[in-house]
């Protein structure tokens, strides 16, 4: 056994004279991880649900998420896992030449990991694309994009009042607030586990009841994450004074 906790493996297909490679479906529970390997013809990862670890010898650990794609070089050492919360699914294409087998991962190399992994640069940039994304839906009045984007939950304050989800879709959907541009002056996002909150100043050109109307505004998003996905939990408007109102 070349691993720790629960791994299921489901080979789906073995190499032949044809296909030089087997395909396995590896389903790890959170917490479980491969030993030190090294696969001489090399091997690729599809992660399809989860989120997990994945580290080459002398190298920082990756974190990867459903929709990556890791490609292990062939004869390089490495190690992947599921994170300790969360489980993590993937599909394997490898080589067809006997995997080497190596150490384990020891506990407290595995539990030292920086595991607010969410925080990292690239989670951050999510976030930041997720949300310029956003603006152009609302833009658009794309209400079945802002519909899924959108917690069940979810509240939006705005300079006339607050309120929940189906408002706010109706609202744009009908034309009561039309979001036609935001020009997007500063933005910077904290992640907290399973939750972000960014902060956008920004210009924003609208039209409310039929009149257009130009304002700058500090607005803050909160956004949690549901099933991998990424949820608008809060958009909050704070109208910021112009140089001519000081």
């Amino acid at each position: 056994m070349h691993h720790t906790g629960d791994v299921w493996l489901n080979h789906l297909s073995d190499a032949d004279s044809t296909f030089d490679y087997n395909v396995t479906l590896a389903t790890f529970a959170p917490g479980a991880k491969l030993d030190w390997h090294m696969h001489p013809a090399g091997q690729q990862l599809l992660i399809t649900e989860g989120t997990g670890y994945y580290q080459e010898r002398g190298e920082e650990v990756q974190i990867v998420r459903k929709g990556d794609l890791v490609k292990c070089p062939p004869g390089i050492e490495h190690w992947h896992a599921a994170t300790p919360e969360t489980g993590v699914t993937y599909l394997a294409l490898t080589g067809n030449e006997p995997t080497e087998w190596f150490e384990p991962v020891s506990e407290e190399t595995f539990n030292s990991i920086d595991r607010p992994a969410l925080g990292s640069t690239s989670a951050k940039q999510e976030i930041i694309d997720l949300s310029r994304q956003k603006w152009q839906w609302m833009a658009e009045k794309n209400v079945d994009a802002l519909e899924n984007l959108f917690h069940e939950n979810a509240e939006f304050v705005h300079m006339g009042g607050s309120w929940g989800k189906e408002r706010e879709l109706k609202v744009i959907e009908s034309g009561g607030i039309w979001y036609k541009n935001a020009e997007i002056h500063d933005t910077s996002v904290n992640i907290m586990g399973e939750t972000a909150i960014l902060l956008n100043r920004i210009t924003l050109l609208a039209e409310v009841g039929g009149n257009e109307v130009t304002n700058p505004f500090e607005v803050t998003e909160v956004y949690v994450r549901q099933n991998e996905d990424w949820k608008l939990a809060s958009l909050s408007f704070t109208r910021l004074q112009t140089s001519e109102e000081d």
